[in-house]
């Protein structure tokens, strides 16, 4: 069974975060908040606890996992050769959800990196996952705490209904702030920015200018540079239509196919915000909206798709946003949601 221990967010409890710990340096699974979605962690230093982690998720091997950690003094056990940017952009956006891929400590298992000589480390911002951390005096690999392709986990029950009974603990800790993944920034030669995430990319250009983004969308059995890069991911089991286009005739396509699909007897699903959904009027559809910006809806996103599966939904429909500022993450998660299929409405 899956033990379930309920967590002050703020102030975590000290006994709480060491019995976590135990089952840490024992080679077990803890699932805990961070600031954008759960992780479930395992000791970074102990290649059977990786592998525990790719099993309970049914995670591919050739998917990268990032590392946690608590203070700068752990990058040093985790990676080597690391460039002054790092701590240039460390002292800006940690703690916080920015990872850097650098070149991979010794110490670090090889299967926390698919094989590769790169480890992608970030520095979560959060008192439960900081805390988890610290009570095991270890990194902690983390990937979201969800079984393979399907969205992530911004709740303990989302973790419990994809992981339990195949993880050791949930710290439950309430629902993620942010909702989105963290930013993949490879430093490991010129800077490139492998997936979108809490950190924009107008705030790294303040930084780094020149800095550029390359997102690939790549099949389970091709290796990853970086986590997020597989193109089936954050994926309900639903089908997913994204339209893009013209906000308005986008608006209209999403309307004649609703009425269309329902009249055959299908339950569509619209995911949408405030200012897009009086516009749907009466459509003969179950909705979702979550909130007037892009913000409320990277923070509702997963949580959104999961819902639809539980009403029973048999097909989504959503208007693909503008890929700048937080936009960018919430464009890419959509993508990869839809496994690369998009309805371009001219």
């Amino acid at each position: 069974m899956t033990r379930i221990l309920t967590i002050d967010p703020l102030e975590p409890e000290q006994t709480l975060l060491a019995t976590a710990a135990t089952i840490i340096l024992a080679g077990g699974l803890v699932a805990f908040p961070t600031e954008t979605v759960y992780g479930l962690g395992a000791d970074a230093t102990n290649p059977a606890a990786i592998e525990r982690i790719f099993e309970a998720k049914d995670r591919p091997s050739s998917d990268p996992i990032i590392v946690h950690i608590a203070t700068l003094d752990m990058l040093n056990n985790v990676a080597v050769e690391i460039p002054d940017l790092a701590f240039e952009l460390a002292r800006v956006f940690w703690a916080g959800a920015l990872t850097l891929v650098l070149k991979r400590h010794p110490r670090i298992p090889a299967n926390v990196s698919s094989g590769r000589d790169t480890v992608a480390v970030r520095m979560p911002n959060h008192p439960i996952a900081m805390g988890l951390i610290v009570a095991a005096n270890r990194p902690i690999a983390a990937p979201s705490a969800n079984t393979f392709s399907r969205p992530s986990a911004t709740t303990a029950t989302h973790v419990l209904e994809d992981l339990g009974g195949r993880i050791d603990m949930i710290l439950d800790g309430g629902a993620t702030p942010i909702g989105l993944e963290s930013t993949v920034l490879d430093l490991t030669d010129v800077p490139v920015i492998l997936r979108p995430g809490g950190v924009t990319v107008e705030q790294l250009r303040a930084i780094i200018p020149d800095v550029q983004v390359r997102s690939r969308y790549l099949t389970a059995d091709q290796t990853a540079e970086s986590p997020g890069q597989l193109i089936k991911h954050y994926s309900p089991r639903a089908e997913m239509r994204l339209f893009d286009g013209e906000r308005d005739k986008v608006i209209e396509r999403i309307s004649e196919e609703t009425s269309e699909r329902s009249a055959r007897g299908e339950r569509v699903g619209i995911l949408t915000i405030e200012t897009d959904r009086f516009q749907y009027g009466d459509l003969p559809a179950n909705f979702i909206t979550v909130g007037g910006n892009i913000e409320s809806m990277g923070v509702h996103l997963f949580g959104a798709l999961r819902t639809f599966d539980r009403r029973g939904v048999t097909v989504i429909m959503v208007r693909l946003f503008e890929g700048e500022g937080l936009g960018a993450a919430i464009r890419d998660r959509l993508i990869r949601a839809a496994e690369g299929r998009i309805i371009r409405v001219e």
